[in-house]
């Protein structure tokens, strides 16, 4: 079972729900043992507020611009 490694390898949004699905499916169909289970579940919230993380800025990001064009079509 391979962790997934946030500080060697390339993180995006994707990768991180691709792994989280990956950990659910593990856990929800017993295919791991219980000395595991602890290790799955820290990876999962690790991701899980990457993931969070992301999405904060990136909303951030879209409100920021969406501001700025509106201060644009109210100059015109």
């Amino acid at each position: 079972m391979k962790r997934f490694d946030m500080e060697k390898e390339v993180l995006n949004y994707e990768s991180a729900m691709a792994r989280i699905e990956e950990i659910v499916q593990l856990v929800e169909h017993r295919e791991t043992g219980i000395d595991a289970l602890a290790d799955l579940l820290k990876e999962a919230q690790e991701l899980m507020n990457y993931c969070r993380e992301k999405l904060f800025t990136v909303e951030s990001e879209i409100g920021k611009i969406m501001e700025k064009e509106e201060s644009i079509a109210n100059e015109q």
